[in-house]
Order: structure tokens, then C-alpha cells, then sequence
């Protein structure tokens, strides 16, 4: 079976400052682009395009915050699923990076189904991103 690969777009003021975050602080190998317009990035084999805003718009914003588990999450938002010690490797790195957290990383719904590590971030364009690990991947639809 082939795993479908998804392809996300996003809007960016500065392209540079999303090479830097994408390419630099997150590890996202670079695919084409067009300079001054767009660049491609391989986000662990799925399609990251970030897209030059002229608008003045800052990233897709944050629209809403809905209460999960006692944070304030915002959304929109999109990220990954990494595996337990990656993810611990990762904020590691966020936190020696100085990265501002909008929800910092912890454990969510712990001893509950769908018990999970989770963190909150924006990209230099205001773009919301969460990154989590299960240490039992087949509890990520518990219910």
C-alpha cells in the first residue's frame, strides 16, 4: 500500500526568515522554488510550500483558541507526529533555540486513552505549529 503524502501551503512575509525556521531550526531538507515567490520543503517526505505574503498578512493567523485539556489551543494549526524520544530531542532544541512556546511542552491527558507529549510554537510568520509523540502510537484515536 502507498501511504498518501499530504501537501500544505502556507502564507510567509519573509521567506528567508522560513528557510532559516524550516530549513535551519526544524531540519526540513529543501526542495525547489522560486525566489521571491515560494520554497518547497520536504517536512519528514510530505510537501511544505511557503508562499510570499505581499499582502502585509501575517502567516494564516490564529482564527480561534479552543480549550484542549486546560490549554488554549490555537487554530488553525498543523505539525507532526514524531516518535517519543524525537520529540523530547526536539524541544530540547526549540528550548536552546530560545523558541517563545504558546503552550509549552508537557504531557496531555495524562493516564487518560490518547495520553500524549504535545508543544506549541509559531513560525516567524505567525503560522501555528504543534509537534506531539505517544509512547503507544495506537493510543493517537483513542477514545
Amino acid at each position: 500500500m502507498t501511504v498518501p503524502l499530504f501537501h500544505l501551503a502556507i502564507p510567509v512575509d519573509d521567506l528567508e526568515a522560513g528557510r532559516a525556521f524550516y530549513g535551519e531550526l526544524l531540519g526540513c531538507p529543501q526542495g525547489r522554488e522560486d525566489p521571491g515567490h515560494w520554497i518547497d520543503f520536504d517536512l519528514r517526505g510530505h510537501q511544505l510550500v511557503l508562499h510570499k505574503d505581499s499582502s502585509g498578512g501575517k502567516g494564516a493567523g490564529v482564527r480561534m483558541r479552543n480549550a484542549v485539556d486546560g490549554d488554549a489551543v490555537p487554530v488553525p494549526h498543523f505539525g507532526l507526529v514524531l516518535g517519543w524520544d524525537e520529540w523530547h530531542a526536539l524541544a530540547d532544541r526549540l528550548r536552546g533555540a530560545g523558541t517563545d512556546f504558546v503552550i509549552e511542552p508537557h504531557i496531555r491527558f495524562e493516564g487518560k486513552p490518547g495520553e500524549q507529549a504535545t508543544m506549541f510554537f509559531f513560525d516567524p510568520a505567525g503560522n501555528a505549529l504543534e509537534f506531539k509523540a505517544f509512547k503507544d502510537i495506537g493510543q493517537l484515536f483513542a477514545v
